[in-house]
């Protein structure tokens, strides 16, 4: 059997499936090809969705993520994992075990708990297996409503407080996203809580309408950025710029959210090779 060769690196995403094509799965593999990675997916849960909100999730049996997956590590050297939509308890619960028994990966969280037309993909059930995973990541990337619901406090606390009890719960850095904070402001602003106490912050021009897939595409760039070996706050400050970009890229393909253009970076760079 001819030995692979590894010319760029190889990112696990795992999550759901979205046939929009704006999150999800999609999302993932197309931000991590834009940070110069290749990603491998293990699907977690098929899903009815259009650019407007979620109609159903259909999980796949725990045995076949489980599946998916051992042959992946078996078979590549994953040098990230980057986690979305989990769908089921069961779901979660396998992928606790899996990175369990893979520790020495780094691992980027994007708490899927609600799509972005406001239907909720995760019960108390997820929320608990959630806060289980959080040791295990090196980074997780909630937006405020989802800090909130993950350390159980009340939208009125501080971000600050949040991000500790999160720390306090196991996850080492915390971003939390503040697309859905003060929406009225014309700047959005992001806090990163890092593993050894500092605290720093960036903000970016909030762009008007909205967005579907926007979680998955920052989450899995930063993954793309820390399976090249950068650093937490610079692969960070990587994703966001790279997210923002795609944003302001971003189209319709349906009624409702418009989806970032992930891939704009690669179609201009094959414009500017034509010219």
């Amino acid at each position: 059997m001819q030995e692979p060769s590894y010319p760029i690196p190889i990112v696990l995403v795992i999550g759901g499936h979205d046939p929009s094509g704006g999150a999800g799965i999609q999302a993932d593999i197309e931000a991590v090809a834009a940070n110069g990675a290749h990603a491998v997916s293990v699907i977690t849960t098929l899903t009815v969705q259009d650019s407007c909100d979620v109609q159903a999730l259909h999980p796949v049996p725990a045995e076949t993520i489980a599946a998916q997956a051992n042959a992946l590590f078996a078979d590549s050297p994953i040098a990230a994992i980057k986690i979305g939509l989990l769908g089921s308890p069961e779901a979660a619960k396998t992928v606790v075990d899996l990175l369990a028994t893979h520790r020495n990966i780094p691992v980027v969280l994007d708490p899927v708990l609600a799509a972005g037309g406001g239907s909720r993909l995760a019960g108390d059930r997820i929320l608990a297996l959630l806060r289980e995973m959080l040791p295990m990541c090196d980074l997780i990337t909630p937006n405020t409503h989802e800090a909130h619901r993950l350390c159980d406090s009340d939208d009125s606390d501080a971000m600050e407080a949040c991000a500790k009890q999160l720390q306090a719960l196991g996850a080492q850095s915390v971003l939390i996203t503040g697309t859905h904070e003060r929406v009225e402001d014309p700047q959005i602003t992001h806090r990163l809580f890092l593993s050894e106490g500092s605290v720093s912050s960036s903000q970016c021009q909030r762009l008007p309408g909205e967005y579907h897939g926007s979680g998955c595409t920052l989450a899995s760039a930063i993954a793309a950025r820390l399976a090249h070996g950068e650093p937490v706050q610079k692969a960070v400050a990587n994703g966001l710029d790279y997210s923002w970009q795609s944003l302001s890229h971003g189209f319709r393909t349906g009624r409702c959210q418009s989806l970032p253009d992930r891939l704009y970076s690669l179609q201009r760079r094959d414009s500017d090779e034509d010219e």
